[in-house]
């Protein structure tokens, strides 16, 4: 039998037979994509919503042309979200730099798994020199390491099964070995997947415990306490802490420094969801915000946001790093051992490992770490700008004293009364989708629709600020 030429040119061949059909081809893919890219200011935030049957995604007997291929492609670009715009400011969504695009690209070429050293000898290398420069980054000691995954509920659900594992003594995972009913402790602004979490590692969603907040969302350390204490007399067992450096909604940090006193007060693991906030640490001037993160004893950060990196690209690190792969391990017969390597499938929870790091380690070198300080700081001059726009406005009132480049607001305009207030906000984000091409979102954030935005787009400006605000005044005339 003999594969046909047509199926053989899907592949690049390995002895440059097809070289020139396949430089034609990626050249003319290329050329769709920037025309998209390069024009994405134009193209809408937030395309209509189309509702497809599920044959229009038929799986084919036979094989597209090009053509027709393209033709599926130009689909996406029409129809999906474009964070690209500098008007998309209402999700985490950040356009990727030039060398994270290349990066994966790359990766997916080479088609290496970080499962282990003999399946990527390089990358696997690369993985462990990033993780171990973050560490050094956030204030960890040298004993700490860690690990890349796809996401940041697996970096939290990684760090919270090894919290599990060491606080509560758990070998292989057996938690019907648990004398006491284990007890998590987290903001009741945390990110959902710590609830998510708790039913993943068999101690229930009912046994994370959500604390109080003060005005500006930030854990209130006498709940915290009051909490931990009464835990303690019901008969359960605290093992863990998890507090966010830059909650989804707001932004906000909470004390770390507080936090990581009544952790080890009471002989707590500290988790710091560091998903968003971590990318604060390469500015001079901001990284004090997250003073405090050097104490924890695990660490989850995502570089797939504010550090320009596509998705996904997320790590999770750990003080003692030896200590983690003792409570975590489950090595893998058919793999090979290494020396001085530890194979990153045994000690993630991923088996298969895309290799997310290539895309990270590419925009680090093309930015370096002088360029990122230049990215965090223009977003904190970009949130200063919206801030004074929004104090100006005294319909307009803010969810809490911003710390980050999210700003989460809402207009309260005193001719509505209270039960108006949400179909107020609602109507008027509809509004700047559909004629301003503005996309915030609207989370529903203590009990009430707010408008969030998050100033992460490079191409943005003071100007588009003040644009937007002037139409932010215009619903408000007319409504």
């Amino acid at each position: 039998m003999q594969l046909d030429d047509n199926i053989l040119n899907q592949f690049i061949s390995p002895n440059g037979s097809n070289r020139q059909l396949v430089e034609q081809t990626i050249q003319k893919v290329t050329t769709q994509l920037l025309d998209f890219l390069t024009n994405a200011s134009n193209k809408p935030t937030n395309p209509s919503f189309q509702n497809f049957d599920t044959k229009h995604f038929q799986i084919p007997d036979i094989s597209q042309t090009e053509t027709e291929i393209k033709e599926s492609l130009q689909e996406f670009y029409d129809l999906s979200m474009n964070p690209a715009n500098p008007k998309y400011i209402g999700h985490m969504d950040s356009m990727p730099t030039l060398w994270a695009i290349i990066g994966d690209y790359v990766a997916s070429a080479l088609n290496n798994n970080l499962l282990s050293l003999e399946m990527s000898p390089v990358i696997t290398q690369l993985e462990y020199s990033m993780t171990k420069q973050f560490t050094t980054l956030f204030g960890l000691p040298n004993s700490a390491g860690g690990v890349m995954l796809s996401g940041g509920t697996l970096s939290n659900l990684q760090a919270l099964l090894v919290a599990r594992n060491t606080k509560l003594n758990i070998k292989n995972g057996n938690i019907f070995s648990i004398k006491k009913e284990p007890v998590i402790f987290t903001s009741e602004h945390s990110h959902a997947s710590i609830q998510k979490i708790g039913m993943m590692i068999g101690i229930g969603t009912e046994n994370v415990l959500k604390v109080k907040t003060d005005e500006n969302s930030k854990i209130d350390i006498s709940d915290l306490e009051s909490q931990i204490k009464e835990q303690i007399k019901l008969g359960k067992q605290p093992f863990a802490i998890v507090a966010t450096a830059g909650t989804t909604v707001s932004g906000n940090i909470d004390p770390l420094n507080e936090i990581s006193v009544i952790a080890k007060k009471h002989d707590l693991w500290l988790h710091i969801d560091a998903i968003y906030g971590g990318a604060v640490i390469f500015s001079e001037t901001y990284k004090h915000l997250i003073n405090g993160i050097e104490k924890a004893n695990s660490i989850s950060y995502n570089p797939q946001k504010w550090m320009y990196v596509a998705k996904t690209c997320s790590m999770v690190l750990f003080r003692d790093f030896d200590k983690m792969v003792e409570n975590f391990r489950i090595p893998a017969p058919y793999m090979k051992d290494q020396n001085s390597y530890i194979n990153l499938g045994e000690i993630s929870v991923q088996g298969t490992k895309y290799a997310e790091v290539v895309k990270l380690w590419l925009s680090l070198l093309s930015l370096g770490k002088n360029g990122y300080e230049q990215l965090i700081d223009y977003s904190f001059d970009l949130t200063k700008k919206f801030i004074e726009e929004v104090s100006k406005r005294n319909y307009l009132k803010l969810v809490s004293s911003p710390e980050m480049n999210l700003i989460c607001f809402r207009g309260e305009p005193t001719n509505l009364n209270a039960s108006e207030l949400d179909s107020w906000n609602e109507k008027l984000q509809s509004y700047l989708v559909k004629e301003t091409d503005f996309f915030l979102s609207l989370p529903k954030y203590k009990n009430s629709l707010w408008l969030r935005t998050v100033l992460l787009n490079p191409f943005l400006t003071h100007k588009h600020i003040e644009n937007l605000f002037e139409h932010i005044d215009k619903f408000k005339k007319n409504n």
